[in-house]
This record gives structure tokens, sequence and C-alpha cells, in this order.
């Protein structure tokens, strides 16, 4: 049996308690102790990880990523073969590690044998949940025909192991998410609305139908005990979603006082991705991004956080989403600062990213906090984010990564 301590650390378990100092004990790919060090006896045979001082904390959750691409130039994209992404992916994954995330909720792009592969230890990467493709409506969020006929998607999809998204009616969807639950969806995904890469639409758009949602929900739920996470801008498609009884509402962008009131009712989640639209602005011309989703980005940038301040004082449940790969992987910790900037408190931020972010993704019974029996998912970073969130957007300040008791990071 492999035991490994961390020490000298100042620990902050996830949960919102106050820090405190202690030790961190890891046997196997679980937490063995956590509290004072006085509780433990060393029998000399461990191996000991000194923290130096600075902080100890669970490994991260991003609830919205998408780990098989990220946004590059339409040429770059028409001229790079089709089997590449997957190499590429290997090096995104390592990023998110890198960066103190060690689990993650995929929301379109990334199929069963990537988590397998993940999981076999034939690559490094986050413990992934996985959504395979996003249920769209034709002409929505989602649909990659362009104006003049040509389809680009910016994930690749209509291959073995990646069905094609795009359904309309109460039927259609019905099948498309049997489809998806084949495929081997942990949790299906939606577009209740259009949004910003759209190319045809506009955030505020609605798209599916209460009666559309209400089926995907009661295929994926009732049937397969699956949650529905939905991609949902627009006020309108936000209170679909909700009513439909959807699990999680990413982006959120223009919530209205009714939707907030109704995702308290539910118990709703809220995935704000702060960063996504800010991410667009910056790397737009760098990328190619087309001149529609520049100006939407630039457009709803107030809103969002507007959006999300009032949820967040409402007391709406919210958990750290990103939607990494839309922008560059490894970057996900940047979120936090954007949420402290629109009025959470640090440490709201962490649990956001930690304990509440596991219990959206139904993981609560084994990440997310460190909690004596939950697997060794442990991140030591420089100095204390609960007086410098904004030290944790750049991944050299995050020291040593241990994802299932193995590091897989150290400096």
């Amino acid at each position: 049996m492999t035991t490994t301590i961390i020490e000298n650390g100042r620990l902050i378990d996830g949960t919102g308690s106050e820090p405190r100092q202690g030790i961190v004990v890891v046997k196997n790919n679980k937490i063995d102790y956590i509290g004072d060090a006085s509780g433990f006896t060393k029998t000399g045979d461990e191996t000991v990880i000194d923290a130096g001082g600075n902080t100890v904390l669970p490994g991260f959750i991003d609830t919205h990523v998408h780990m098989m691409f990220e946004y590059a130039p339409l040429q770059q994209r028409l001229t790079t073969p089709f089997s590449y992404m997957f190499y590429q992916a290997m090096a995104y994954m390592k990023k998110t590690l890198d960066a103190g995330v060690t689990s993650v909720r995929d929301a379109l792009g990334t199929d069963l044998g990537v988590k397998r592969a993940i999981e076999d230890g034939l690559i490094q990467g986050p413990r992934i949940q996985v959504s395979i493709n996003a249920l769209t409506i034709t002409g929505g969020h989602g649909d990659g025909m362009q104006l003049n006929g040509d389809v680009f998607d910016i994930s690749p999809s209509g291959y073995r192991g990646m069905p094609n998204g795009i359904a309309d009616g109460v039927d259609e969807v019905r099948k498309k998410t049997r489809e998806m639950l084949r495929a081997g969806a942990e949790v299906i995904k939606v577009h209740a609305t259009g949004g910003v890469l759209s190319p045809t639409d506009h955030p505020e758009f609605t798209q599916y139908s209460f009666g559309e949602l209400s089926a995907i929900v009661e295929e994926a739920q009732f049937r397969k005990g699956i949650k529905v996470m939905a991609h949902a801008q627009g006020a309108e498609g936000i209170k679909n979603a909700v009513r439909a009884g959807v699990h999680s509402i990413e982006h959120g962008i223009f919530l209205d006082d009714e939707a907030i009131e109704l995702m308290k009712e539910n118990g709703t989640y809220l995935v704000p991705t702060l960063l996504a639209p800010v991410s667009v602005l910056e790397t737009a011309e760098e990328v190619g991004m087309p001149q529609s989703a520049v100006e939407q980005a630039a457009e709803v940038i107030e809103h969002h956080k507007a959006s999300f301040t009032k949820a967040y004082e409402a007391g709406v449940n919210i958990a750290m989403g990103t939607d990494a790969g839309v922008f560059r992987h490894g970057t996900n910790l940047r979120e936090l600062s954007l949420m402290v900037e629109s009025g959470m408190t640090p440490m709201d931020a962490i649990v956001a990213s930690t304990k509440t972010a596991a219990e959206c993704m139904g993981w609560e019974d084994k990440v997310g906090t460190l909690e004596e029996g939950k697997l060794a998912d442990v991140v030591i970073v420089k100095g204390n984010p609960l007086e410098d969130i904004h030290s944790l957007s750049d991944p050299d300040n995050i020291l040593a990564v241990l994802k299932d008791g193995e590091l897989v990071k150290e400096q």
C-alpha cells in the first residue's frame, strides 16, 4: 500500500470551512486522513510532500469544457487531418491537469473512447463525464450549416461514436437522446437557445419548445437516471429549460427575475462560463473568430456579469464552468477571478469550483472536498488564494497536482 503525506500546508477543504493548518494522508488513491499532524503516526515508509507553507485544496472541477478542440482559424481546420484532433486533445488534457483541474464535464465533442483511454491509463487527463454531442434544432446553435451551404462545425460529428445532434420535434429529440445514451453519454447536452458563436441566430433566440425539452429530460432522467444540461442564454429559453426539469443552465446570460426564482425553486444549477465571451474578444483576431461572434460577445458581456451577480445574490446554486475549448485549455481558473470581480467571495468561488461543481455532476460522494474516503484529488497552490484569487489564473502557481493519488504535476 502506497502512502503519501502532504504536510506544512494551509488546508482549504472545499466545504467553505475556515482554512487550517494540517496534513493530508493519501493511501493508494483515496484520502485516508486529514487534520492535525499530531493525529497521525508516521511509520517512516511514507512519501512526504512538503507544501512549503502554501495552500492545499481539492482538485478543481470545471463543469463545462470541450476537451477535443480549441477554436482555430478556418483554413487550419480545413487542412488538419481528422485523426490529428485526438493527439491535440492529449496536450489539452495535460494543460488542464497542470492548471489544477482534475475533473471535468465535457459539454460536447468527446466520445466514449477518449474517456476510456484516460480511465485505462493510456493517456493522461482529468476525470471526465461525457455528453458525447449536443442536441440542437435545424438552423440553431450547433448547426454548422453556413449561409453558402457549406458545413463548418467547431467539433466534428457524425463519425462512429459521435452521433450528429440535429433533431426537431418530440419524436426526433427522443430518438436522438437515445442515440447519445447508446454512444455512452453520462449527461445529455441540449441547446435551448442561440449562442454567441452561432452564425445564423442570436443568444436570445429560443430554440427547443417546452414539449421537446420535456421529452429529452424524460428520456434521459426517468429512463436512465441521467441529467440534462442546457446551453441557455436568453430568458425565455432558460425558463423553458428549468420548467422542463433541466438540471443545469449553461451560460445564463440574460437571466431575469422570474428565471432566477424558477431556478431557486427547482434547485437548478447555474454554470456561468463568464470567461467564454471575454476570451472570444481577447483571441478573436488570432484564431479568426467570425465578426458576428465578436459583435455578439461584446454585446453580452455586461449582461452576463449582471445576471451572474443577481443569481449569486439570490442564492442560486452556482457551479464553476468555463467553456474551455472555445478558448485555450489550461486557463480554466481565470473563471474564479471573474466570479469574484462580479461579487462572489473568494471562498465561495473556491466552493463553486470544488464542492458545488461535484454536486452538479453527481460526483459529490467521491470528489470535490478534502474528506476521508474520497478520491485523492489534491492541489497545492502558491500563496493564499483567499488573499489573491487572481493567482490561480497562472498555471505556474499550481505547484503540485495529485489525481487519484498519483502525482501528475510537480515543480
